[in-house]
């Protein structure tokens, strides 16, 4: 569950390395957002010398919560920490490789890229 004041970690070398959640986009009476949920989000920590600098206003979408889901086959999946993938306007990676596990869902919301690019999917 991730709502407006969440602090994540960034799962790409895009050069981002925390954000905080501003903005779940697409939900209407809850503000929280899950895995595979768009936010807008604010650069906290960024690495010097890399094309986003702290402070800057980016999309993102959540592949990673703390906060288990549940599948339609009864399993429940939690991940260890908060991640984001950072995106651009038309849904791609801004970064070039993903770090760390993925989760299935991301498949059902067209974020092929992104799945491609991780070196597990859950």
């Amino acid at each position: 569950m991730i709502q407006p004041q969440s602090y994540l970690s960034v799962a790409d070398n895009s050069g981002a390395k925390k954000l905080m959640c501003i903005r779940v986009l697409g939900v209407n009476e809850k503000q929280s957002g899950s895995i595979g949920d768009v936010i807008i989000a604010v650069v906290k920590e960024a690495l010097p010398n890399m094309a986003l600098k702290r402070s800057d206003i980016v999309r993102a979408v959540i592949v990673r919560t703390c906060r288990g889901i549940r599948r339609p086959n009864g399993m429940s999946i939690r991940f260890d920490d908060n991640a984001a993938v950072i995106i651009n306007k038309e849904g791609n990676p801004r970064g070039s490789r993903v770090f760390g596990p993925v989760a299935r869902e991301l498949r059902d919301r067209n974020f092929t890229k992104i799945i491609s690019l991780a070196p597990e999917v859950v």
